[in-house]
């Protein structure tokens, strides 16, 4: 089973590379881009076939390892 996980920063955490992808945006001319936000994606393959059992895994795993909670949101997608 394929399943996405994509971690962004909680809104109010500044995100110096987001904020150096916006001025580098503006620096090439790129007009009317308001704000950019930079997250990571992770993507795992699973032995799992059963969905909410593959979610159970995965949150442990982004509680205990793939996210850092305090300043990070994940969301999980079963692709698969």
């Amino acid at each position: 089973m394929k399943v996405l996980v994509n971690i962004s920063l909680k809104a109010g955490v500044l995100d110096s590379q987001g904020k150096a992808v916006h001025h580098a945006l503006d620096a090439l001319k790129f007009d009317g881009v308001n704000d950019v936000r930079v997250g990571k994606q992770i993507v795992l393959q699973l032995d799992e076939t059963d969905a909410s059992s593959a979610k159970e895994q995965v949150t442990q795993m982004c509680e205990s390892l793939l996210a850092n909670t305090v300043i990070e949101d994940y969301e999980i997608e079963i692709v698969s």
